[in-house]
């Protein structure tokens, strides 16, 4: 194969290689340097020894992004406030998938960061296991094979994140009439001070998250109940917030918005619901390392 031609074949398997690694990792910066990783080992090998190049191409980036979670799990352990995923926008909601209705849901759905902070609770193979059969839909005996396990250890590991992931109850899509009409509520809450809208639509086990990273001013633990949030709402977030330039967008498979001061984007923010709806989480982005590549692609 020419230089030319194994450039083509990798840009082929490319989207779903980072829609995998930013799941596997939470973080779009580190899901790159993987997929990147993964690029330079397919130049290097030998591949006319290579029958089935998209297997070996999420063998080579799932193993990478399991060498890359285990590193990263000390610095998420002594992290300064709450960690929060990396947001993304709607290009990954669609990597791997093959565009049909059914397919969307199961992608959306395992975007979401209440979803993705459930999968920290696995072990990287869980982690990895689950993703790969449940998301991606790999067989067991090639999920094993990635994972250097055997068939039946395989389906334990999936069995045991299945269970974990069940009870959290992340894996749905809220309507978009009720993701808009919590929208519409949270910006009057944080424009106009007026709370009342939002406290209708939130759940009795609602939690406001924010990451800072240490880097700039944010809740250094989740606020928990209606009365605090709210209250943190009212006066926090509104006298800090109420001028900022409001753009509605779609993060992490559903809808968010993107608060924007003089030009440079402040937060990133998305919400967790219930399965009948309800508002349980509000998720902050602030940590102006992980907004970097929101401000490269410019908010539509």
């Amino acid at each position: 194969m020419t230089a030319t031609h194994d450039d083509r074949l990798f840009a082929q398997h490319a989207p779903m290689l980072t829609g995998l690694a930013y799941r596997i990792l939470g973080s779009r910066a580190d899901a790159e340097d993987a997929v990147q990783d993964t690029y330079l080992k397919w130049r290097e090998a030998g591949r006319e020894a290579i029958d089935n190049p998209a297997a070996w191409l999420t063998t080579a980036c799932t193993r990478r992004c399991i060498d890359l979670l285990r590193a990263a799990h000390r610095s998420r352990v002594d992290y300064v406030g709450s960690w929060l995923p990396e947001p993304i926008q709607a290009e990954l909601a669609e990597a791997g998938g093959d565009g049909g209705p059914e397919a969307h849901w199961t992608l959306a759905s395992s975007l979401s960061t209440a979803f993705l902070l459930l999968l920290e609770r696995l072990t990287p193979k869980e982690r990895a296991a689950y993703l790969l059969h449940e998301i991606f839909e790999q067989p067991y005996a090639e999920v094993a094979s990635i994972l250097e396990i055997e068939e039946a250890a395989c389906r334990k590991l999936v069995q045991r994140a299945r269970g974990n992931i069940e009870q959290g109850k992340v894996r749905h899509v809220t309507p978009a009439e009720q993701q808009d009409r919590l929208l519409a509520a949270f910006e009057t809450a944080i424009v106009q001070g007026r709370t009342a809208p939002l406290a209708s639509l939130l759940s009795q086990q609602i939690a406001l998250h924010a990451d800072g990273g240490g880097k700039v001013t944010a809740a250094a633990q989740a606020i928990h109940g209606a009365d605090a949030v709210l209250g943190f709402i009212a006066s926090v977030l509104h006298p800090a917030c109420r001028e900022d330039r409001w753009t509605f967008v779609d993060l992490n498979g559903s809808r968010g918005v993107i608060l924007e001061r003089a030009g440079r984007i402040e937060a990133a923010i998305s919400f967790g619901y219930e399965e009948g709806g309800a508002l349980r989480d509000i998720f902050i982005m602030r940590n102006p390392d992980k907004l970097t590549r929101l401000e490269a692609v410019r908010i539509r």
